[in-house]
C-alpha cells in the first residue's frame, strides 16, 4: 500500500513534467513563429528600402529625373528606418552609409565600429539586398536584426525563467504549509495513540504481576512472563515516544557499544531463530561515549533490524554491526545478507510513503532520518547496496 502511494505521487511528478515541457515547447513555438513573421517583414523592410535608394541612384543618373521628379518619398523611406541596422556597401567595397549601426556620427561612416558591424554581418549569413542601379552604381544594402527581433527572441527565455521562479517560491510555500500542517496532524494522531496505548498498557502490566505471584513455583513461566514484561516495557516506550513528538528530546553521554548492545538483545531474542545478530562485545572495548537520547536511537536501530529481518529470503541470513569513529562522529554499519535495494529507490528510501512491504505506511525509515539528523544532529544514510546480497546502513551521531 505505501509503495503504491508513493507511485502515484511520482507518477503525478511525472504528469507536471509532461505539462510543463507541452507549454514550454508551445511556447517556443508561437515565438518562433512570430520571431519569422518578423524577420519576413525586416526583409521587406530592407527591400523598400534598397528599392528608395535605386530611385535616387536612377535620379543621379537621368539629369531630366533629378529635375523634375519628387525625391522626397524615397527620402522618406530611408529616413523611416529607426530600428533596423542597415549598411550600404558600393562595388569597391568601401561603406557609404550606415543607419541604426554604433559607430555612426553622421560625417564620417566607415569607421571602424562600422566595418566590424559589416564583418558580423558577414559572418551571421545576414541577407543582403541588390540597391544596385548599373552601370555606374553598384551597390549593396546589408541588414541585421532589429532589437525588437532580439528581444522578442530572448522573451520566451525570460517568460519561462519568470515563471520557473514564480512556481519556485510557490511550491516552497505551498510545501512548507503542506509540511506544517502535516506535522500538526502526526502531532496529534501520536499524541492521540499515546493516550489510547497508555489504558491497555496499565491492564497488561496488572495482568503480569497477578500471572507472577500465581508462578512462583515455576522457573519456566517466570522466565517467559519476564520477557513478556519485556515487551510491555517497549510498549510503554513507544508510548511515551509518541506522546513526547514535536519536543526536543533529552540527550544523555551513554556507551555506544553497550546502546548497541541491548538493541541486538533484545531484537535477537524476536528475531527468526535462523538469523543471527553479530554485534560488537562491549566487555572487548574501551568505552565509546556519545550524546544521544536512549528511546529514540533505539527506536532508529530497532527500525533497521526489523527491516533487515524482513528483507531476508526464507527466513535466514545474518546481520552485522561495525563500530567506528569518524571526525567528530561515532559510526556503526548495520549489514544484512538479504535482497537488498535497487539502485533507482537508493535516494527515495527516507521518503515517507516507500516501502516495499505491503502492510505499513512506509515511515519507519522517514522517522529515523528525522530522529538522526534534526535531534541528534548526525548522520544516516544506504552505504551501499546490491540486489540480491545485501544492504548497508550507516548511522553516524556525535561523541561526546
Amino acid at each position: 500500500m505505501a509503495l503504491n502511494i508513493y507511485n502515484r505521487k511520482q507518477q503525478w511528478k511525472w504528469y507536471l513534467a509532461a505539462g510543463g515541457v507541452l507549454i514550454v515547447t508551445l511556447s517556443l513555438m508561437y515565438t518562433r513563429f512570430l520571431a519569422d513573421k518578423l524577420i519576413e517583414r525586416e526583409k521587406q523592410q530592407a527591400e523598400i528600402w534598397a528599392e528608395a535608394q535605386r530611385s535616387i541612384n536612377q535620379a543621379a543618373v537621368d539629369t531630366a529625373i533629378f529635375l523634375h521628379c519628387d525625391l522626397n518619398l524615397p527620402l522618406k523611406i530611408l529616413a523611416s528606418n529607426t530600428t533596423i541596422p542597415v549598411i550600404l556597401v558600393n562595388q569597391a567595397g568601401q561603406i557609404e552609409d550606415a543607419l541604426n549601426v554604433k559607430g555612426t556620427d553622421g560625417t564620417m561612416v566607415d569607421t571602424v565600429t562600422v566595418r566590424q558591424e559589416l564583418i558580423k554581418m558577414y559572418e551571421n549569413g545576414i541577407d543582403s539586398v541588390d540597391a544596385s542601379m548599373p552601370p555606374d552604381f553598384y551597390k549593396t544594402v546589408y541588414y541585421s536584426h532589429s532589437n525588437l527581433l532580439r528581444y522578442l527572441n530572448w522573451y520566451p527565455y525570460v517568460q519561462l525563467f519568470l515563471i520557473a521562479l514564480f512556481i519556485a517560491f510557490g511550491y516552497l510555500g505551498f510545501s512548507s504549509a503542506r509540511r506544517a500542517e502535516e506535522n500538526q496532524v502526526w502531532l496529534g494522531m501520536a499524541k492521540e495513540t499515546a493516550h489510547q496505548l497508555g489504558t491497555p498498557i496499565s491492564a497488561i502490566l496488572g495482568w503480569l504481576e497477578t500471572l507472577k505471584l500465581t508462578n512462583e513455583d515455576r522457573p519456566d513461566n517466570l522466565e517467559m512472563l519476564h520477557e513478556l514484561g519485556k515487551d510491555v516495557d517497549r510498549l510503554e516506550l513507544v508510548a511515551d515516544r509518541f506522546s513526547k513528538i514535536g519536543a526536543t528530546p533529552d540527550l544523555h553521554a551513554v556507551n555506544f557499544y553497550q546502546q548497541l548492545e541491548e538493541c541486538r538483545d533484545y531484537m535477537q531474542r524476536r528475531a527468526p531463530r535462523k538469523v543471527r545478530l553479530h554485534f560488537p562485545n562491549p566487555e572487548e572495548h574501551a568505552p565509546l561515549m556519545v550524546n544521544i537520547n536512549p528511546h529514540l536511537f533505539d527506536w532508529v536501530i530497532e527500525n533497521l533490524l526489523r527491516n533487515a529481518i524482513d528483507a531476508m529470503e526464507g527466513g535466514q541470513g545474518e546481520i552485522r554491526a561495525e563500530v567506528y569513529t569518524e571526525g567528530i562522529y561515532a559510526c556503526v554499519d548495520v549489514s544484512d545478507t538479504g535482497k537488498g535495494i535497487a539502485a533507482k529507490h537508493l535516494k527515495t528510501v527516507f521518503k515517507p510513503g516507500y516501502s516495499t512491504k505491503t502492510r505499513g505506511w512506509g515511515l519507519g525509515l522517514s522517522l529515523s532520518k528525522r530522529i538522526v539528523e534534526k535531534y541528534h544532529k548526525g548522520k544516516i544514510f544506504v552505504k551501499r547496496s546490491e540486489l540480491g546480497k545485501g544492504t548497508t546502513f550507516t548511522v553516524k551521531v556525535p561523541m561526546r
